[in-house]
């Protein structure tokens, strides 16, 4: 029994989510998921901002061979803090076949930085969402930068469409791979072709070190679930179409913060052919490149 109580609107991770029609290539990555605790075993931070429920290691080993993926890509989940345990001990777990981003403070030991990197860990996360987080010290991060690239590990950026302006200097001033958490969550009421969305393609193109994950529409649509999210795939095609060696997918399992639904995970993955529509650009999306960014190094 878990001593964590989930917050009372927490919406729980979908129990029985449908089987896919798109059948995913041998070897396909999940690269985005979370675990959450067990809390009875990896406490949740006191700093948290929100309290979920638990989402073990093998409840996500059970979803990846249900949907059909080979590897997970599992991403420190602020609900733990700088905590990386529960994320270090699914890596342990996985038998090779999951890869980890995590949370560090700057004063972070070299022999913990050591540990991380065997269990897996390959870049460490930047939260600049602002509900999410108390403050962005950007000196401390610019100096943990500073040392994770003598690692060649990258880092994940996730922010919120409109503070990409007062951001982009920043992102533009960090030494490594920059990974862009769900297309920096784009205004999907604006058009594909419009100032906003063009800031962030410029992001993209003009700096060839930065890649982008395209997950996540039940995050960024405003159609919702009963349209298919489907006011999100221009935003997603446009990118993949774009950058094909510098994108990346993932699930978001369990989906934290979810407010207004819980998407259905097999439903999602029917999506990535809309969003990467030929086989070449699936093999990209799904294997080549978080082969290359997580299991090469």
């Amino acid at each position: 029994m878990s001593q964590f109580v989930m917050d009372a609107d927490w919406l729980h991770w979908h129990q029985s989510p449908s089987k896919p029609s798109f059948e995913l290539p041998k070897g396909a990555v999940d690269a985005h998921c979370h675990v959450f605790g067990p809390g009875n075993e990896f406490g949740f931070a006191p700093e948290r901002k929100y309290t979920p429920c638990d989402a073990s290691k093998q409840q996500l080993w059970d979803l990846r061979d249900y949907l059909g993926f080979s590897r997970n890509v599992i991403v420190q989940a602020t609900c733990h803090g700088a905590d990386n345990n529960a994320m270090v001990d699914a890596l342990l777990a996985s038998n090779g076949l999951a890869r980890g981003v995590a949370t560090i403070k700057e004063d972070i030991s070299d022999a913990e930085l050591d540990r991380l990197h065997a269990a897996g860990v390959r870049g460490v996360r930047f939260n600049f969402v602002k509900r999410l987080v108390d403050a962005l010290p950007f000196d401390s991060l610019k100096r943990i930068a500073e040392r994770i690239v003598k690692r060649d590990w990258h880092i994940v950026i996730y922010f919120e469409s409109q503070d990409l302006p007062e951001l982009y200097d920043f992102f533009t001033s960090l030494p490594t791979i920059l990974v862009v958490d769900h297309m920096g969550r784009p205004d999907v009421t604006k058009s594909v072709e419009g100032e906003d969305f063009a800031l962030f393609l410029k992001f993209m193109r003009e700096n060839e070190n930065v890649w982008s994950k395209v997950s996540c529409p039940e995050r960024i649509s405003i159609d919702g679930p009963n349209k298919g999210y489907q006011d999100v795939v221009p935003f997603a095609r446009k990118v993949v179409e774009s950058f094909p060696d510098r994108v990346l997918w993932g699930t978001d399992w369990p989906h934290p913060n979810m407010k207004s639904h819980m998407p259905d995970d097999g439903k999602l993955v029917d999506m990535i052919p809309l969003f990467a529509p030929t086989t070449e650009l699936q093999q990209k999306l799904l294997i080549d490149n978080p082969m290359r960014l997580y299991w090469s190094k």
